[in-house]
């Protein structure tokens, strides 16, 4: 046998696609060289390869090798692959009988010592397996759990190359394999998240993350040091439900691709980001040199995205944010690819009212110049404002806030807000949506779910003045639908609309 196939799965993004991994010995000077658009990492495999072999005394052909990566137009990414090349080149050399791993994915990173290492991406990579119809992948004990995700495949734990080889020709002679290595069965941790209890007054603020959290929508928090608009942002996943097993796998697979899953846990909460203003636009958007990664944004997918001192922000990442708000998505073009990730998130913005803080009130105890305070807030575009639905001017804690009763607890809230959302999912069902966030503006405003002219009246006229975009005027109807959800109403009435439309003008209730 001179030619061996196995299969392995290059990840783009986090969607995988099946690669047939082709190993050839032909007559010649001893070589071994990889095919099919490989990067740097995946260009060094046969030196991996042949020390593994050796160490784990497995017998490579000493002529030369060729190894093709098919479709050999598609990129593939990091050291992954090595277990794959490794094994169709013992196939290709007769070590392995070629039925046995013809149909089989294989995934892992090699060490010299003949050790298989964990690898990143592996649960995107054995979803695509099992679309793919693949019914068995091999992968390293360490990302075995990461994989058991996937129930419909069998996984296959190793912890060397030697010993998988030893497997195959137990099973060619079909003789009892070895037992597989250990594994940690996976566990699920809920996260710690403070209690909004925790939060001393600011009952405005308390309400609109209530309704935030309904709704699913956007929030920005206006006020000077000390007010709580950190801790009002970090006790949002508090109030946000368990995330669905399809969210569940797809929010994981993000954190697979970029390693950072050391427990291998499923997450199963909504994930709270809160980058640097520092920040880049690659850590923010994605990107990054060599292999793109996911930035923040994909992070965030499913759960809450928190920019701290927004206006410190550079302008461009600032803007950036606008199209993954509209879409869900963030697409990261480079000259060889283009990389879609999901980004599905809640925008939580918070600002000082000035670079010293102070101007609040009256602002007495001001400092910055005029000119200063005039575009510091400035650097929040108007666009990307336009798509926050609830803006909230905050005012120091008063002495008296501190003396009076504690507010109600996450756990209070969050039933609220899950019966809320239970209403939104079977009203929107029919159009496959599930938050009033996420409803087309053209569908709230005609049809069964047009609300009257007298119950508009407050948009209508803002419309017509300018005072709100077309967008503004879409936003401010999906929060009266929300406000309508969190008092049992069956449709938004007059109040709820005005309610809506001061939450996003002045962050007060109208």
């Amino acid at each position: 046998m001179t030619l061996g196939r196995t299969r392995s799965v290059a990840v783009t993004g986090i969607h995988g696609r099946v690669v047939d991994v082709e190993a050839d010995v032909s007559s010649g000077l001893p070589a071994f060289t990889v095919s099919g658009m490989p990067d740097t990492a995946c260009r060094q495999s046969p030196d991996r390869v042949k020390a593994a072999a050796a160490n784990s005394d497995l017998e490579l052909p000493k002529q030369r090798i060729t190894v093709n990566l098919s479709p050999a137009s598609l990129l593939k990414q990091g050291s992954g692959f090595d277990l794959a090349i490794a094994v169709a080149a013992l196939v290709a050399g007769g070590t392995i009988s070629p039925e046995l791993v013809d149909r089989v994915v294989h995934l892992g990173e090699l060490g010299l010592d003949g050790t298989v290492r964990p690898i990143h991406g592996v649960l995107p990579a054995v979803r695509a397996a099992e679309e793919a119809g693949a019914r068995q992948v091999v992968v390293p004990v360490g990302n075995a759990a990461e994989a058991a995700l996937v129930p419909s495949i069998e996984v296959v734990p190793v912890d060397t190359l030697a010993a998988l080889v030893q497997r195959y020709r137990c099973l060619h002679r079909r003789k009892p394999t070895p037992p597989l290595p250990e594994v940690n069965p996976r566990s699920s941790v809920h996260p710690a998240v403070p209690d909004l209890a925790d939060v001393v007054g600011q009952s405005a603020a308390r309400y609109a993350l209530e309704v935030a959290a309904a709704g699913g929508h956007h929030l920005a928090m206006i006020g000077p040091p000390g007010a709580g608009k950190t801790m009002i942002a970090e006790r949002l996943p508090g109030l946000l439900p368990p995330l669905s097993r399809e969210q569940a796998l797809e929010v994981t697979a993000i954190h697979s691709v970029l390693g950072a899953l050391p427990e291998q846990v499923l997450i199963e909460h909504p994930p709270f980001m809160a980058p640097h203003h520092g920040a880049s636009m690659a850590s923010i958007i994605g990107g990054g040199s060599g292999r793109v990664r996911p930035g923040a944004v994909s992070r965030a997918h499913g759960g809450v995205l928190f920019l701290d001192e927004t206006p410190e922000f550079r302008r461009d990442v600032l803007d950036a944010l606008r199209q993954p708000l509209e879409s869900g998505l963030v697409h990261v073009a480079r000259a060889s690819e283009v990389v879609t990730y999901p980004a599905r998130f809640q925008l939580v913005l918070a600002a000082n009212p000035c670079p010293c803080g102070n101007n609040f009130g009256k602002g007495t105890r001001c400092v910055c110049p005029p000119q200063l305070k005039r575009h510091y807030l400035s650097r929040m575009s108007g666009p990307l404002l336009d798509r926050v639905d609830l803006r909230l001017q905050m005012m120091p804690v008063t002495r008296a806030s501190l003396a009076g009763p504690r507010g109600e607890s996450s756990a209070a809230v969050a039933e609220r807000v899950a019966a809320a959302r239970a209403r939104q999912s079977r009203r929107w069902r029919e159009i496959g949506r599930q938050l009033n966030s996420q409803v087309p503006g053209p569908v709230l405003r005609s049809g069964r779910w047009r609300l009257g002219a007298d119950v508009t009246r407050p948009l209508d006229r803002a419309l017509e003045t300018g005072a709100l975009t077309l967008r503004g005027y879409d936003r401010c109807l999906r929060t009266s639908w929300t406000l309508a959800d969190l008092d049992g109403a069956p449709r938004p009435d007059l109040q709820h609309v005005q309610e809506a439309h001061g939450l996003r003008e002045t962050g007060e209730a109208a």
